[in-house]
């Protein structure tokens, strides 16, 4: 059994101008740790030059190797892929997750609403989950490769989300996120997505520029 921490914490950069107006949250995919992917930041930082960024590690270590091998993290286990036990760990993870983002509001000394979260694979998972369930909702949600679990469960946040995924994952693939857009459009959820032609379990240029301007777009819109 892999024991969870009740806290997360994790790497952060930003802002990189004066001082924080946003937050941005990025969750990393399973099996690494918040050093994965804080490097978008710097690179979203041209068009969220206010924004602070942090990357959490997951609550749990990686128990999908032998033990005595170094690994990463993860946000829930995936050693059994069932609905409910996928539910019940993504649950979890997101009151965990939850936590940690009202802790850096606070520290930020920012108003409820002003943060957004950002996911990649196992990460975009626990990002949609957590988002599209908290009050205030954030100000928008990025999955990038990753799925909707529980899809037929009513959510009661609509923020806007956007999904990106390659065409050609082999991990996760497409179709999950097209089957994640379905759900969430049903749902009167706000759902743009992009699919990336030849791209496999990963994340290229067009979905870092995209993603820089639904954020862009979410901060600045005085209506969210």
């Amino acid at each position: 059994m892999t024991l969870a921490s009740t806290t997360v914490d994790g790497p952060r950069w930003g802002p990189r101008d004066g001082q924080a107006r946003q937050l941005v949250v990025i969750c990393h995919g399973v099996g690494a740790d918040g050093h994965d992917l804080i490097d978008l930041a710097p690179t979203w930082a041209a068009a969220l030059p206010h924004a602070a960024f942090a990357a959490p590690d997951g609550p749990e270590r990686y128990d999908m190797v032998p033990d005595g091998i170094p690994t990463g993290r993860q946000w829930f286990s995936l050693a059994d892929r069932t609905p409910a036990r996928l539910e019940a760990g993504v649950a979890v993870a997101a009151d965990i997750l939850g936590r940690f983002i009202d802790a850096e509001l606070r520290r930020l000394d920012l108003p409820a609403d002003a943060y957004a979260l950002v996911g990649f694979s196992q990460g975009a998972m626990t990002a949609l989950y957590t988002g599209l369930r908290r009050t205030p909702a954030p100000r928008a949600i990025l999955a990038y490769s990753g799925a909707l679990l529980a899809p037929d469960r009513p959510v009661p946040s609509h923020p806007p989300v956007l999904l990106v995924h390659g065409e050609a994952d082999e991990v996760v693939p497409a179709a999950r996120s097209r089957l994640a857009e379905q759900a969430l459009h049903d749902q009167g959820v706000p759902v743009e997505s992009l699919f990336c032609p030849g791209l496999g379990h990963g994340i290229d240029e067009a979905g870092l520029s995209t993603g820089a301007l639904f954020l862009q777009r979410a901060f600045a819109d005085p209506a969210a």
